[in-house]
């Protein structure tokens, strides 16, 4: 299962893909799911011209991160030297 959202990079001055949610069963990890589901996200956000992806992941889910630093996502800065984004709500 993935959920994602179309936004709008102010930094870029660009559309952009978020993966909000991505999701496998633990029954049916292991089998390319995630990666297939990237893909299409992917080709989708390419399609779309967006200038990226990005996602969230919290900082202990490290099969998660296993699997996006696999498919060549990266933690960032927003600015260089400015530190890691924060994500707060209310």
């Amino acid at each position: 299962m993935t959920n994602c959202l179309w936004g709008y990079s102010t930094f870029a001055a660009q559309p952009l893909v978020n993966i909000h949610d991505l999701g496998v069963q633990k029954k049916f990890r292991g089998m390319g799911i995630s990666t297939a589901l990237l893909n299409a996200v992917e080709d989708h956000a390419r399609q779309g011209n967006a200038c990226k992806v990005t996602l969230e992941v919290l900082g202990n889910n490290t099969i998660a991160k296993a699997s996006y630093n696999k498919f060549g996502f990266r933690a960032y800065e927003l600015t260089e030297g400015a530190g890691k984004a924060e994500f707060w709500q209310k």
